[in-house]
């Protein structure tokens, strides 16, 4: 050990440190009371904006063991079946346990949002039966009215016992208008 320090010791011996310049020049622009005022007051303005429409009063409310069941119209047979049955690939989950009806409203919203955005088509949701809770099934009945409200669901229906049953819902969502195009182009070659 000794022998390694004397012999780096004795090559390091005509070394000398490099001076180098500093590469980035750094600029420190103070700003002025009224730029700061104006930055201040676009940022509170963007965070009070809430873009979530979601309604939280007059709840019409459903029985924790009840079923749930939505669907726009264009929709085949086939496709309503198939989610009903559970018949699609859940590609991401959403647990609304132990959350506040403003923290699910929020989650819920961004959830969809989240969906969409990546071309996620088939998700659950849940929310929980409701049965301890007071009101009872508070959450799912809130599930069950933002869900309808939100364009970008096509249909839900409660889950099967395996993916949560009647404290879980099956969705369905929208289709990009790339993953539409890519569907359209699909079925004209096989023609």
């Amino acid at each position: 050990m000794a022998d390694d320090k004397s012999l780096f010791e004795a090559e390091m011996a005509g070394v000398k440190k490099l001076d180098i310049a500093p590469r980035v020049e750094r600029k420190t622009t103070r700003l002025s009371a009224e730029q700061k005022k104006i930055r201040r007051t676009v940022a509170e303005s963007e965070d009070s904006v809430d873009s979530n429409q979601l309604m939280t009063d007059h709840l019409e409310f459903v029985e924790p063991l009840s079923y749930l069941e939505f669907h726009r119209t264009g929709i085949q047979y086939g496709v309503l079946k198939s989610l009903r049955l559970g018949k699609y690939g859940i590609e991401a989950k959403l647990d609304l346990h132990h959350r506040t009806v403003e923290q699910a409203r929020t989650d819920v919203y961004e959830f969809v949002r989240d969906c969409v955005r990546y071309d996620v088509r088939t998700v659950v949701i849940s929310h929980g039966k409701g049965e301890r809770s007071e009101p009872k099934a508070l959450l799912k009945s809130h599930v069950n009215r933002w869900l309808k409200q939100l364009d970008e669901v096509m249909a839900f229906y409660t889950a099967l016992p395996r993916h949560g049953g009647y404290g879980a819902v099956y969705v369905m969502l929208r289709k990009s208008p790339e993953k539409k195009l890519e569907n359209k182009e699909r079925h004209e070659r096989r023609r």
